[in-house]
């Protein structure tokens, strides 16, 4: 029997000695049977792979780079929210309400966003999630477990098509929408919108956990990642600017002092949540620089006599205009705390060219 015949008999039943088509549910069924057996636990996210240009073809499919907390959802008797390192969630109880409708022995994949009052998601607002909780939404992009079926081996746009089926979209719960359109038209839309930025997935993309294969990437509109914090300068409100680097093997590498970004109250509450890592032990490798700098992001001796250094626990999101010859920032920009990333794991982010297949 060739393949086109197997997929034509998958979708025959028998009853009574004839042959009939199978409902849709019974059609669901079938399908999830075929699948391998597993259970509903945390998986750790896919990843996206950073890139400098948007990637374009007919084979791949885009969608809003949101600004939130990942989240994997599980249902196993009952409703767990996990984040991005497989701590629990408990938070978000209107949210947990919202997606108790899926089958039990179920895995999603998705992001909790707060939204303005233009629609856009606010990371501020998502902070304050405790007296913002009607803005705070669960956008679910994947399915990964359904019935203890493992559908992580199928192609994403499968994926997607059985979630549509299994979740009925609710005022905090929403399947976060996918677009056919070319790559200059959805940079448009996003930078109209003043967005962060774009992910772009492969129709035929497996689901690959913890991994960043390329088969999902991310273009950011602004220039930023994720950087440790490991000291900063004293100064107004707690501290004059925070002092960041990456990790290079098992060196973690100053690259800036961060100083613009803060508003008054941010930089307290900033400084609150940093005060109990104090360390006598500076964490960077490479310093103290021998010289100073033309843009000044240097840190001689004589500068590090005034700096106070932290237990490298902290990660932060800055924005910049470019890297230096140096392999430092300039014009570092805070934009805000990411609690729900491993200080361990943030290294510099290679962007890769992406080539069109249009």
């Amino acid at each position: 029997m060739n393949e086109a015949e197997t997929s034509r008999t998958e979708n025959i039943a028998v009853q009574n000695g004839v042959a009939v088509k199978p409902t849709l549910a019974h059609s669901l069924r079938m399908r999830l049977h075929s699948l391998p057996d597993r259970s509903a636990d945390f998986i750790e996210p896919m990843e996206c792979a950073l890139v400098t240009t948007l990637a374009a073809g007919s084979q791949w499919v885009y969608e809003i780079k949101l600004d939130g907390y990942r989240a994997i959802a599980v249902k196993s008797g009952h409703v767990e929210l996990f984040s991005r390192r497989g701590k629990p969630f408990t938070q978000y109880p209107q949210i947990v309400e919202a997606i108790d409708v899926i089958p039990d022995g179920t895995v999603l994949d998705g992001e909790i966003v707060a939204l303005d009052d233009e629609g856009r998601p606010n990371f501020n607002l998502l902070q304050h999630s405790r007296t913002e909780a009607r803005r705070v939404c669960y956008f679910v992009f994947d399915l990964l477990v359904c019935q203890n079926c493992d559908l992580t081996g199928l192609p994403l746009t499968e994926r997607r098509r059985l979630l549509k089926k299994f979740l009925k979209p609710s005022q905090p719960a929403r399947i976060l929408d996918q677009f056919e359109v070319s790559a200059d038209e959805i940079i448009a839309a996003v930078r109209q919108q003043k967005l962060e930025g774009v992910v772009a997935k492969r129709k035929d993309s497996r689901y690959e956990a913890g991994k960043r294969t390329g088969a999902w990437t991310k273009y950011r509109v602004n220039r930023s990642q994720e950087f440790v914090i490991g000291g900063y300068m004293p100064g107004p409100h707690g501290f004059d600017s925070l002092i960041v680097g990456y990790h290079r093997g098992k060196d973690l590498v100053y690259v800036a002092r961060v100083r613009n970004g803060f508003v008054p109250m941010q930089r307290r509450q900033t400084f609150q949540k940093l005060r109990s890592l104090v360390s006598q032990k500076m964490p960077f490798a490479n310093l103290p620089d021998q010289h100073e700098s033309r843009w000044g992001e240097n840190l001689t001796a004589e500068k590090m006599k005034k700096c106070v250094w932290l237990r490298p626990e902290a990660v932060a999101q800055v924005e910049f205009l470019e890297w230096t010859e140096a392999d430092r920032l300039r014009h570092s920009k805070f934009v805000r705390l990411r609690e729900d990333k491993d200080p361990r794991k943030i290294v510099k982010e290679h962007a890769k060219l992406e080539k069109s297949n249009e």
